[in-house]
């Protein structure tokens, strides 16, 4: 993941998120949204929260694989900052869903699959967060929790896609027996700022993303070159 030169990419996603926040409040709702009534503009800003996260996560989960065959560091700060940044985008999504819930079925939280499903998958990937800020030595942690990435990621889009797919009741639209955002959308005029939003915010993660790598890469740098001068003067010692 080279350092991208053009400023494109972050002007887009300012104008997108600025679009989104601003005419995902003013565009008119579908005449038929059910109990959902103006919570359903949380679709602008829960679901292309995940969308955007599973993508990033996505994105590291190859890094990981990658890391593991060419042994290069670079991979693995990708990697790891890359899903660093997925978590921090799961739980603004988690954050939203909870508001939305508390708006629609009377409670933040419900024994839902889906919900569950969530909260174990990101429990997985805070211990992802924590071994990696356990373990000092570089080349050890960068192993293992690259093995570690490649086992919880198709484990957490089974417990937060596939399987609430299978079940046979749940509260959570597109999951179960419920319904699809689709079915309320019969004007199609949602798509308008649904689309932008996924799009926009996941270019604004990916900008972050970037910060983080540039940071962390200048950290070693720096550390490197301390290691070094301090070997230099203790073999003139």
């Amino acid at each position: 993941m080279k350092r991208i030169p053009n400023k494109w990419f972050k002007i887009l996603s300012i104008l997108l998120v600025l679009y989104v926040l601003v005419y995902g409040l003013l565009i008119p709702l579908p005449s038929d949204v059910g109990m959902l009534d103006e919570t359903i503009r949380n679709l602008f800003y829960h679901v292309p929260m995940w969308f955007g996260m599973m993508l990033i996560m996505l994105v590291a989960w190859i890094y990981s694989m990658l890391y593991l065959v060419k042994m290069n560091p670079n991979y693995d700060i990708y990697a790891t900052e890359l899903n660093n940044v997925g978590i921090i985008m799961g739980l603004a999504g988690l954050f939203t869903g909870m508001l939305w819930g508390f708006g629609t079925w009377g409670t933040p939280w419900t024994n839902d699959p889906k919900l569950n499903g969530v909260a174990v998958g990101m429990c997985m990937y805070g211990g992802y967060w924590l071994l990696q800020k356990s373990i000092h030595d570089n080349e050890k942690r960068a192993r293992l929790i690259a093995v570690f990435n490649i086992f919880i990621f198709p484990l957490f889009i089974a417990l937060i896609y596939v399987m609430p797919k299978l079940a046979t009741f749940s509260i959570h639209p597109g999951s179960g027996d419920t319904v699809n955002f689709k079915t309320y959308n019969k004007t199609n005029n949602m798509q308008m700022v649904f689309y932008p939003a996924v799009i926009g915010w996941s270019l604004l993660f990916v900008w972050i993303a970037e910060l983080r790598i540039r940071i962390k890469k200048l950290k070693l740098k720096k550390e490197n070159e301390e290691l070094f001068t301090q070997h230099i003067v203790t073999k003139h010692t």
